[in-house]
């Protein structure tokens, strides 16, 4: 496998093409972004923080039946080698609590937690803001059909499910996630073509309520990579990972 061209250069994350047309380098950047690329930080090591964070959880992921895009790492531990996609611009967000701007949305107190797990259906486009959208506006944009439609909500709520599980034996909490999805080069599967980590995902402390997840950087709580830390070896020992 070898490194070829920069195809994609993000505010988080590059994207490398490699000598395989079916795979890509994912490497993840230190700089953090919040609402919507207004407000930027850089903080040392922590893009091998949701590097490892992300291997892990995709990783989780795959071993139980769930396609993504994460193969494995690589030597430079802040890189993965990935699959290669053809993007599929929505993203399905996963939650078991309300929290942050959804919250705000429907007037409830953040963090509220209903009886139902709730599944939101974006349209991922910067431009526009990442807005919410339904089923029939995606299929009348041509951005996926009804059946693939199902097929994401699918593969979310058994996501959401496997993630909920596995955090929760690491003292964390899952209070939302982000999915995003593409279809696999090399099979034409729809599978989670993103990274699944504090920058995606909302993650609180079982037992104090601390928030581990971007939120620290969005809300100015500091000691972000030092939380980011905390996931990563929190999410080893429930894995059963020695250093």
């Amino acid at each position: 496998m070898v490194k070829d061209k920069l195809i994609f250069n993000g505010n988080e994350k590059q994207v490398f093409s490699t000598d395989d047309p079916c795979q890509v380098i994912f490497r993840y950047k230190d700089v953090t972004t919040a609402f919507h690329g207004v407000k930027r930080a850089r903080f040392n090591g922590k893009g091998v923080l949701t590097s490892q964070i992300s291997a892990l959880l995709l990783g989780y992921l795959n071993e139980n039946g769930v396609d993504t895009h994460f193969l494995r790492t690589l030597p430079d531990e802040r890189e993965q080698l990935c699959r290669m996609i053809e993007i599929i611009p929505l993203e399905v967000v996963f939650h078991n609590r309300i929290a942050g701007g959804l919250a705000t949305k429907l007037g409830v107190e953040d963090g509220y937690k209903p009886e139902n797990t709730i599944l939101d259906l974006c349209y991922n486009n910067d431009e526009l803001g990442d807005p919410l959208i339904n089923r029939d506006q995606a299929v009348a944009l041509h951005l996926a059909t009804y059946a693939e439609l199902d097929e994401m909500y699918d593969i979310v709520r058994r996501s959401g499910q496997l993630l909920t599980e596995l955090l929760h034996k690491a003292g964390i909490e899952l209070v939302d996630a982000k999915f995003e999805f593409g279809r696999a080069a090399d099979t034409g599967a729809i599978i989670i073509s993103d990274e699944l980590s504090p920058d995606t995902c909302r993650m609180w402390d079982e037992e104090t309520g601390e928030r581990l997840d971007k939120d620290r950087f969005r809300l100015d709580l500091g000691e972000v990579t030092a939380n980011y830390g905390k996931v990563l070896e929190r999410l080893k020992t429930a894995l059963g990972i020695e250093d």
